[in-house]
């Protein structure tokens, strides 16, 4: 009975049982959500929040060197802007190995 259930879970979860439901077309109305989540990436990735993002890191920087900042909260910072602008590469690394199991 047991194994039984194990090959149940194992086939519930297999690559292409996930992939089948990853292959459906997109609602209908879901164009404005869509639109809506394409500008929050703009805005996030954009220029500007860029250069907000490289004086962040300058001025948290120059706070460590001063020893007026935790060391541990500056690293942070810094790991949360590596994660923000590299989330597309570190999402299509994870595809990639997903894919080739």
């Amino acid at each position: 009975m047991k194994a039984r259930t194990i090959t149940g879970l194992a086939a519930l979860f297999s690559p292409s049982a996930l992939l089948a439901q990853a292959v459906t077309l997109d609602p209908q109305g879901s164009g404005a959500i869509t639109g809506a989540l394409a500008w929050i990436q703009g805005t996030l990735l954009g220029s500007v929040a860029t250069a907000v993002a490289v004086i962040a890191v300058a001025s948290v920087g120059l706070l460590m060197l001063t020893g007026r900042m935790n060391w541990r909260f500056g690293a942070t910072v810094v790991l949360g802007l590596f994660i923000l602008f590299g989330a597309s590469a570190i999402v299509g690394g994870i595809r990639t190995v997903a894919t080739q199991q």
